[in-house]
């Protein structure tokens, strides 16, 4: 009875070493395909690394390139934003110049006497009339007589009402009156076209803004291209420092050490098995076996379960380290799979670049364009002030040269009234000459010898010459008025010259 048991025993432990060893064997083979497996999936990793980083790298060169062209927009348009800032400081210069002049013209008072009684000729500097509508000042060059009146009156009665009583006539003589109108006096601003101004000040304006509109065509370009590059570059797959060919060779490198833990079990079960079957054959031959054999065959018997945790264990392990391979390899597909859809977009890029750089050009063109014409806009400015300076200046030498005049007026009427003052003087002593002589000797005389004895002598009279008017009409020009006239006239000749007032 005791070796039927031995025997069924020793059947049971042959039974269990085969199953151990069935079980090893068929987790070795796995093993090994799944280490085959991952050899082959290493170097795909290995491979779509290097082409992950090569199109990586070669997306990050086309980045830079899209840098550059954003950079050289940015650059261009900021050459541009100067040259157009330049040119407003020079508008608002030559403006704020222009803006000078005419309040100094509105500060400047014109004598009624300029005005009322002008000819109707149409101003160059716009068509504001006098108060009883009779024309206008010429702010321009003034020809003979074109802007001063003459008055009509008989030679003889200027001469006996003006000269004879060395007064002038009493038209003129309105210098109260003229002191409390004061105020309501033109200036030389009053004489100026206004609305030509603002309009030519508009069309500046509005061609000021069509360039901003023409620069506002590509003001989103540097701002977009930036925006793309870093939504692109946020899209490139974050790879590691080194490639992984350390790492794969880790993997591999732990599959084979488990691979070879697996065989050495693998072996001893095939031992241990070997072992069992051999001692199941001396059974079954007679042969019989002492307790201390029986012990080690139970005690190998025993490990077996421990042995194939082990074995569990290295398979699990190349198991793991296989997933981590395909989910490398998985990764890297991903990142060439988001690469291709990257490269598209640089593709679209790379089209609408060469089109940004053409706009841009176009826009510096266009921008070129528009400057030339702004700056004949400030030539424009610029020769309103200078007219208005001429203007201003002109008037000034009128008010100086209407002083000389009256000053020379007033020189020839002492001198005539004085030639006629001796004329009368003389005609009455000479009529007192011959009345005595007549008295005298007349009587004695023959009536019909030298009849113009009797005559009395020839009384002259002094009068303009025949074809000229009467005597020339100066408008009153207060003292005021030609002080300053000489102080402006004196300060543009010391800005002109750089002399000082007592050189000038």
């Amino acid at each position: 009875m005791s070796s039927s048991l031995d025997h069924s025993h020793l059947v049971s432990l042959v039974l269990q070493s085969k199953q151990a060893l069935q079980n090893g064997e068929q987790l070795c083979s796995r093993a090994h395909v799944v280490s085959n497996a991952s050899a082959n999936i290493s170097v795909n990793v290995v491979a779509l690394d290097a082409k992950v980083r090569w199109v990586t790298e070669a997306v990050g060169e086309q980045l830079k390139l899209v840098a550059s062209v954003a950079k050289t927009i940015e650059e261009k348009r900021a050459v541009m934003g100067k040259r157009v800032q330049e040119w407003d400081k020079q508008r608002a210069k030559q403006s704020d110049a222009l803006d000078e002049v005419l309040e100094s013209l509105g500060s400047q008072y014109v004598p009624p006497d300029f005005y009322r009684t002008t000819s109707a000729d149409s101003s160059i500097f716009g068509s504001q009339h006098s108060d009883d509508g009779h024309g206008q000042l010429q702010g321009g060059q003034k020809p003979h007589g074109s802007t001063l009146s003459t008055v009509s009156q008989s030679p003889s009665s200027t001469l006996k009402g003006g000269l004879r009583n060395g007064k002038q006539v009493a038209k003129e003589d309105r210098r109260p009156e003229r002191e409390a109108d004061k105020k309501m006096w033109k200036t030389l601003r009053d004489f100026v076209d206004d609305q030509a101004i603002e309009d030519v000040l508009d069309l500046i304006e509005n061609d000021r803004l069509g360039l901003d509109y023409i620069m506002s065509k590509t003001d989103e370009y540097p701002e977009t291209l930036v925006h793309t590059i870093e939504i692109i570059r946020e899209s490139l797959p974050a790879l590691p420092d080194q490639p992984p060919i350390k790492y794969t060779e880790e993997l591999l490198a732990e599959q084979d050490t488990r691979i070879t833990t697996m065989a050495s079990h693998l072996e001893s079960l095939a031992s241990h098995y070997e072992q069992i079957s051999n001692a199941l054959q001396e059974k079954e031959a007679g042969e019989e076996f002492n307790d201390e054999d029986i012990d080690a065959m139970n005690r190998d018997t025993n490990e077996l379960p421990s042995i194939m945790v082990e074995i569990d264990e290295c398979a699990d392990a190349i198991e793991e380290c296989h997933d981590k391979l395909v989910a490398a390899k998985e990764t890297y597909q991903t990142h060439l799979s988001l690469l291709a859809h990257t490269l598209e977009d640089l593709d679209e890029l790379g089209e609408i670049m060469p089109e940004m750089l053409q706009i841009q050009e176009d826009v510096e063109a266009k921008c070129e364009e528009e400057l030339n014409g702004l700056q004949n806009h400030l030539l424009t400015i610029e020769h309103l002030r200078d007219r208005f300076i001429s203007y201003q200046t002109a008037f000034n030498k009128l008010i100086l040269e209407l002083a000389r005049r009256r000053q020379y007026r007033e020189a020839v009427e002492n001198i005539v009234r004085g030639m006629m003052s001796q004329l009368v003087a003389m005609t009455e002593e000479e009529i007192q000459v011959r009345s005595h002589f007549n008295s005298e000797y007349g009587a004695h005389l023959p009536e019909d010898i030298c009849l113009c004895v009797g005559n009395t002598p020839t009384r002259w009279e002094v009068v303009p010459m025949s074809g000229d008017v009467s005597t020339e009409f100066l408008p009153i020009i207060d003292d005021e008025l030609i002080t300053r006239a000489k102080d402006q006239i004196y300060a543009e000749l010391e800005k002109a010259t750089g002399l000082g007032p007592e050189s000038l």
